[in-house]
């Protein structure tokens, strides 16, 4: 069982939601006067799990597309504590640009309010929303999947999710620096990463990000894959993925150790490894950043447009 005298809220500081600040982009990430122009923007609230409330989205997409476009669902970092789309429009507007798509962008709930698995039910609903709706003109058929850290988590994880019930057939996982894995158990979890930014996400955020999300009495033996995707039985039938990791980030080797997975079940896998760079700290090497970048756009944009 999990140890119950440690305080998760010492471990990892909840914002404070009455600021605002969730709603607020982080810098280089503000929608510009170009996104404007250029993409349709809106704010929808859909349907969201039975007996639940709505789920708040923002979407985007070329004012020019004509006819029906690809979808990619974004699913956004934050430790499934905090940040929302709008910390990171400026992104998803410009992957709606750059693919020439309707971005989904999922404001999912947050823990410690609302544990798991809430998150991965609101994304689940607006999955099913998304691949059935008359209002987003989409092609069912080029439906992908985009997470950053614990948004990670939850893209992979609807992809499972997709696979044993049926749904939405995704035909692309997109994992930049992904949680995976709730044991704590990897090398870089365990490894000390000096000389970086104090607010660097660290190995006590991530056991803090675990006890807030799965609750500070959870069983470990219990945990869902759902949850942690990297618990999962199996890993076949699942989409090709894209699998960006950072060096000196306690996430690294989870993040590898899925695409590994997947790689064993058949799966095909583009996996790369940022050195010097740190998981919402530093990035020292900002020439390897931009090559991971490159790889991730590269890989998007072959299975939206193949």
């Amino acid at each position: 069982m999990t140890d119950t005298s440690i305080d998760p809220f010492q471990l990892l500081k909840i914002p404070d939601r009455a600021s605002g600040s969730d709603r607020e982009p982080i810098p280089g990430m503000e929608l510009t006067d170009e996104h404007r122009r250029e993409l349709e923007i809106d704010e929808r609230y859909v349907p969201g799990p039975p007996g639940e409330p709505d789920v708040r989205v923002l979407c985007y997409r070329p004012r020019d597309a004509d006819g029906t476009v690809p979808l990619l669902l974004s699913i956004h970092g934050g430790a499934f504590i905090m940040m929302s789309p709008d910390t990171f429009a400026g992104m998803d507007a410009n992957f709606a640009t750059s693919f020439g798509c309707q971005v989904v962008s999922i404001d999912y709930r947050l823990a410690p309010e609302h544990p798991f698995p809430a998150a991965i039910n609101d994304c689940w609903a607006v999955l099913n929303w998304a691949a059935t709706t008359d209002d987003l003109d989409i092609d069912t058929d080029r439906i992908a999947v985009f997470g950053a850290s614990a948004g990670g988590a939850l893209a992979a994880a609807l992809c499972q999710m997709a696979r044993d019930r049926q749904g939405p057939a995704v035909v692309f996982q997109a994992l930049f620096i992904p949680v995976t894995d709730d044991r704590l158990e990897t090398a870089s979890m365990r490894q000390r990463f000096d000389g970086g930014q104090p607010e660097a996400f660290n190995n006590q955020g991530a056991k803090g990000m675990w006890m807030h999300y799965l609750g500070p009495d959870h069983d470990p033996a219990t945990t869902s894959p759902y949850a942690a995707p990297m618990r999962a039985s199996s890993f076949g039938d699942l989409p090709p993925a894209c699998v960006l990791t950072y060096g000196c980030d306690p996430l690294r080797d989870e993040g590898i150790h899925y695409a590994m997975a997947l790689m064993a079940a058949g799966i095909d896998v583009e996996l790369h490894t940022c050195p010097g760079a740190e998981h919402g700290g530093d990035i020292r090497n900002p020439e390897a950043a931009a090559r991971s970048f490159q790889i991730l756009d590269g890989a998007l944009a072959q299975a939206l447009n193949p």
